[in-house]
């Protein structure tokens, strides 16, 4: 399960990653767990994290920034699935102070004769996601 803090509660999200949207990382709730952030607090502890900067590159924009956020999603789902009993996942990055974003650099290249662009994606900064499991 994966939770995001929204004001004073942690809600349970689902990734819901697009290359046409404004906010192409983004997070929709799923409904499944609310909790007030106070009562988190005092009964998760943070036990490890992972941060994720997946990178692409391709000649087509939009196809290597999908592909950018397929592996972003990818890489969502295998901390899911490493998580051990009684752990669940916590977006950390904060919107407005470190919230990751697509970037892209363009590269001219020359293709059969004729000029064309490259693209070149990356997510900065790194998506940071933390581990809590239950205190003991």
């Amino acid at each position: 399960m994966i939770l995001k803090q929204y004001g004073t509660s942690y809600q349970s999200v689902q990734p819901n990653f697009n290359s046409r949207a404004l906010t192409e990382i983004g997070f929709r709730r799923d409904k499944q767990l609310s909790i007030s952030a106070e009562e988190f607090d005092a009964t998760y502890e943070k036990v490890g994290g992972r941060e994720l900067a997946p990178e692409s590159e391709g000649d087509v924009h939009d196809e290597a920034e999908e592909d950018l956020l397929r592996n972003l999603e990818d890489g969502v789902k295998e901390c899911v699935a490493e998580l051990g009993d009684g752990e669940i996942l916590v977006v950390e990055s904060r919107e407005g102070k470190d919230y990751p974003k697509t970037r892209d650099r363009k590269k001219n290249v020359v293709v059969d004769g004729e000029n064309r662009l490259y693209f070149y994606w990356r997510v900065d900064p790194p998506l940071r996601l933390g581990v809590y499991r239950k205190k003991s």
